[in-house]
């Protein structure tokens, strides 16, 4: 029966593929279709995953963090590669600041002595563990610091963590937390952590979350060993990323910079990560309290929050020096409209070795530069300009990308028709998230191509991930009936955050991944021989970002008319603003529910005088809420967005030249940036989408309006509602514009 099944399944998908390979494509005449298509089949035949491994091996052979050897070697054959496949590719260098650890200590001092090891295993089975030239484990951004104090334990050192500790009446003022990954970007620990007082940070990877529970761990299994530790920056990016002393201008040779102690994206604690091997000891020696259930981990013993006996001394020091950030940009130019600019990239740069994050995305995109390069030699020209770009520097804080866009920020504002970014990759599932008036379009390169486990398209293979893992049946009735497959929306973590956030240029973030699950990010143990094992044995998912990639900007570059389809947008923008009016109605909900509670002494009677847990506190009610404005504009948007979609179908079927709507429509973004950016970090202008002030790589859409909400700062919530219903206003007026 499983096998009937099957082959029917596979026999419908498989018509499917092939219907999607026959049918007119977004922004193409069905004839101009037919003829993108045969190119599309013969970029395909040009991507090999044997020379996407090969190119992995040779690059992640040694380490290559930005400002050192190895770094500027694998920025000269990234450029060279570009060179010999045909394409005009220069370096572009920047000078910015890079710190790299001087002096590392971390002690317990009581009730024993412990010496943190503070280095990771070197394995027979891993011929690059232990190189010569590896950074050392070390949070980058960290401030210098000389602190001893008592410790507590913050489960992930979120705001919520921080409430918990206040209702068992600890404070971690003049204290050193220790705070495990996860739930959250790293940098938000002590960033929260300063906010609280504590005069320094550690931070460990908890074996429940990334270790022997659950798996075997490497060389075994793919899973974190007990010394290996997640190095990584701390920068606070939410404020704005990029080199910390030249906010908002490229990092040029003779650029202005701040003084260090000015750089608000420094931090002001000293930061420290350790393996679980180093934090077995210091946390088997709290006291205090019996952490609750769900901040326990999986070391053997019981986890108490502290603070007590247990007192660490924790020493840092830097070198702080400018660096040079090689970024490699490399160019076809359009045959067309040279001055619209269809731009691609991938980070180079890594913590150590870094053949999973960043070489995996960096060498399926060499392999896209070889086959559109293959093109050229049959006598193909792209329309537009097409620009791939290796950026250095990523890993610190999108520094390579930020200062790039900082200084040619104008140019890109006028001729970047949409940049296209991946990162690291591994087998598994098609992932896109972006700007949803290229929701349609995503979805529509994503069923032309081939999943190599499983032979169904991208798309395919997607939905029933999602259809099996849906939690209930409205949900996966939802998934069944909808014609679009949503892309997500983008926080930070990677280069794409200063296009789109920051300019406003239409951004797609695309990759795979989901079945490559294991403990060596950002570790000397993100090698090739664990790659290769683990993460794309045969580099199939290579090939396969290379194609999904490779059309994508295929499409883009000779698209008669720009796909995009501005309903979408409307859609997920009217899905944000009934999510902000949820948002505030359960949390007026709630907090009348709890005051009731509060009034009624319900806490009180509860609670188990053992655990010494404080009763929460009434708080203030939450007011009437005017989103009047909001809904109004949304309204406008779905109006003009459905007008300019008439205009767009009548204009697509015709062979007239679509210069002038086409620069309208990559344009159209930019209206919704806010002149003056989010309250508190200006560089982040985009009033939709914005990582979150305490998610860091998580995104907050609409950020203005619903952080302002969970913050229960009224006042500039009314302020940001309008700022918001004003950009969205603009974009409205903008397309019914160009509709006429």
């Amino acid at each position: 029966m499983k096998k009937i099944f099957a082959f029917g399944f596979v026999a419908f998908t498989t018509a499917a593929y092939a219907q999607a390979q026959q049918k007119t494509l977004m922004g193409f005449t069905p004839a101009a279709s037919a003829r993108q298509l045969q190119t599309e089949q013969q970029f395909d035949k040009s991507i090999s995953p044997a020379r996407i491994g090969e190119t992995l091996k040779d690059l992640s052979a040694y380490p290559h963090h930005i400002g050192s050897p190895g770094g500027k070697v694998v920025a000269e054959k990234i450029l060279q590669k570009f060179k010999s496949y045909g394409w005009d590719a220069h370096l572009q260098p920047y000078k910015v600041l890079f710190p790299t650890p001087k002096t590392r200590l971390l002690e317990m001092t009581g009730p024993t002595k412990y010496t943190a090891v503070l280095k990771e295993s070197i394995l027979a089975e891993d011929p690059t563990s232990g190189q010569a030239g590896q950074l050392p484990t070390y949070n980058a951004w960290s401030a210098d610091g000389d602190v001893t104090g008592q410790l507590v334990f913050v489960n992930y050192g979120l705001p919520e963590d921080y409430e918990m500790l206040a209702s068992m009446n600890i404070d971690v003022k003049g204290k050193i937390v220790i705070a495990k990954y996860g739930k959250s970007w790293r940098g938000i620990k002590p960033k929260v952590a300063y906010e609280h007082g504590a005069i320094g940070c550690i931070i460990y990877s908890d074996p429940k979350d990334d270790g022997y529970f659950a798996g075997d761990v490497y060389p075994k299994g793919a899973f974190k060993n007990e010394t290996g530790v997640q190095r990584g920056s701390v920068m606070d990016m939410v404020i704005y990323p990029g080199d910390p002393l030249t906010p908002g201008v490229g990092a040029t040779e003779n650029a202005r910079r701040l003084d260090r102690k000015d750089a608000q994206t420094i931090l002001k604690i000293p930061v420290l990560p350790i393996s679980y091997q180093d934090a077995k000891p210091l946390l088997a020696a709290l006291g205090g309290p019996v952490a609750p259930a769900e901040w326990r981990g999986a070391l053997p013993f019981t986890y108490h929050v502290g603070p007590g006996a247990a007192t660490v001394h924790l020493k840092l020091e830097f070198n702080w020096d400018l660096v040079t950030a090689y970024d490699v940009i490399a160019q076809i130019k359009g045959s067309a409209y040279p001055d619209e600019w269809v731009m691609r990239g991938n980070h180079h740069d890594a913590w150590v070795n870094g053949a999973d994050d960043p070489l995996s995305g960096q060498t399926a995109m060499l392999d896209e530069a070889k086959a559109l390069g293959d093109l050229l030699k049959t006598g193909w020209k792209p329309k537009r300009t097409i620009v791939y770009c290796a950026w250095d520097g990523e890993e610190p804080g999108l520094l390579g990308s930020t200062e790039f866009v900082e200084d040619h920020d104008k140019e890109l504002q006028q001729k970047a028709v949409v940049y296209i970014n991946s990162d690291d990759i591994s087998r598994g599932i098609f992932h896109a998230g972006g700007s949803h008036a290229l929701e349609s379009f995503v979805g529509e390169v994503s069923e032309g191509i081939n999943d190599p486990e499983t032979n169904v398209t991208a798309a395919q293979r997607k939905k029933a991930y999602q259809l099996v893992n849906a939690t209930s049946i409205n949900a996966k009735r939802e998934i069944l009936n909808r014609h679009t497959e949503p892309i997500e929306a983008l926080g930070s973590g990677s280069d794409f955050s200063s296009f789109l956030q920051h300019l406003g240029i239409p951004t797609l973030d695309i990759g795979y991944g989901g079945e490559g699950a294991g403990g060596e990010y950002h570790s000397i143990y993100d090698s090739f021989a664990d790659y290769q094992r683990f993460k794309d044995p045969g580099f199939v998912y290579g090939a396969v970002l290379a194609k999904t990639v490779g059309h994508t900007v295929l499409r883009m570059a000779d698209a008669e008319l720009l796909p995009f389809d501005f309903r979408s947008l409307s859609a997920t923008l009217d899905g944000y603003g009934k999510e902000l009016v949820e948002l505030a109605n359960n949390m007026r909900e709630n907090t009348a529910m709890q005051n009731q509670l509060v009034r009624s002494n319900a806490f009180n009677l509860a609670a188990d005088p053992k655990k010494m847990i404080a009763p929460p506190q009434a708080k203030a009610e939450v007011p009437p809420i005017d989103f009047s404005a909001l809904t109004a504009s949304l309204n406008a948007l779905k109006t003009s967005a459905d007008k300019l979609a008439i205009v767009m179908a009548t204009a697509s079927a015709s062979n007239i030249n679509h210069k002038a709507l086409n620069e309208t429509i990559y344009k159209a973004e930019q209206q919704l940036l806010a002149p003056a950016g989010l309250p508190r970090r200006p560089w982040y202008k985009h009033a939709i989408y914005a990582p979150g002030f305490y998610t860091g790589y998580g995104v907050k859409t609409m950020p203005g309006i619903r952080e302002a909400i969970e913050q229960r700062n009224w006042p500039e919530m009314k302020e940001q509602i309008a700022v918001v219903s004003a950009t969205i206003s603009a974009l409205a007026a903008y397309l019914s514009k160009a509709a006429m």
